[in-house]
């Protein structure tokens, strides 16, 4: 196939490999291993794509993340980490990494690795609507980015509640004390809740007590949130690193450092249903 031909189908000249055979690729190597993906291919199509095709045809894929329309305005999102394991010499022990992943609930999802910049301008890019609702654990660094998206008189940031209780059951002691904490909690009383473990002088209370003080200015009233609709846990970017898992953590899988962020926004765009349009020329 000459250069022009191949212009005027919209292919890489000398390419063996169409379009829609590439969109299948793409779409099988990002639900399983690129090994599992030539051996589906060949299964579904009658065509050999090697695993080490597989691979550089992910690499020179520019998946861009969605950005919305102005009338799909984001009324809640959710930050979360999830780790990834990274490819180290023989015999060294295996070394985890984190990546930051954020749900744009029920719209759009994306993962960055060693990239938080990155996070940001992606969502900071979207129709954030006034006031939308971000939420996350207790950890500094979900805390940290989501205080960089949007303006700060739109944004209400929530403690998620599951985390919030679990960590409160951490404490132990007395079952109705506990429940009577709980009861305060679901409306938001963090004054009242504290004042529960007062006369308790103990590491495991101190400690929460410090972290509610941390914490205060994103526990809200909780049942009235839920009553009206707002999500009051993070399941959604809980389920979204699970997905990426999926992909990323099968068994023995490990990663080049340098491969992680390309293969985290392959994972994505198959998870925003975007491979299906994806004809690129490689």
């Amino acid at each position: 196939m000459t250069s022009k031909q191949a212009e005027k189908l919209e292919v890489a000249s000398h390419s063996q490999i169409s379009p829609h055979l590439q969109m299948c690729c793409l779409i099988l190597s990002a639900k399983s291993s690129y090994q599992k993906a030539e051996e589906d291919i060949f299964v579904l199509t009658g065509r050999s794509v090697s695993h080490s095709t597989q691979q550089k045809l992910v690499h020179r894929q520019e998946f861009k993340l969605p950005i919305l329309a102005a009338e799909q305005s984001v009324e809640e999102l959710s930050v979360d980490g999830g780790n990834i394991r990274l490819r180290t010499p023989l015999g060294e022990p295996s070394r985890y990494q984190n990546y930051k992943a954020i749900s744009l609930h029920e719209q759009a999802v994306g993962a960055f690795f060693q990239q938080n910049e990155g996070l940001l301008n992606w969502v900071n890019q979207q129709p954030l609507s006034p006031p939308f609702y971000c939420l996350g654990d207790g950890h500094d660094g979900i805390w940290n980015i989501i205080t960089q998206i949007g303006q700060k008189e739109q944004r209400i940031e929530i403690l998620d509640w599951y985390h919030l209780i679990e960590n409160l059951h951490k404490v132990g002691g007395s079952n109705q004390r506990l429940e009577t904490v709980e009861n305060l909690l679901w409306v938001g009383n963090v004054d009242a809740a504290i004042a529960e473990f007062k006369d308790w002088d103990a590491q495991a209370p101190n400690n929460f007590v410090k972290y509610l003080e941390k914490h205060r200015t994103r526990i809200v009233n909780y049942s009235y949130y839920q009553a009206e609709g707002i999500s009051i846990g993070s399941g959604s970017v809980e389920s979204l690193v699970k997905q990426i898992g999926a992909r990323v953590q099968l068994a023995g899988a490990q990663w080049n450092t340098e491969n992680v962020a390309q293969v985290l926004l392959h994972r994505s765009a198959y998870l925003n249903g975007q491979l299906s349009s994806i004809t690129k020329r490689v």
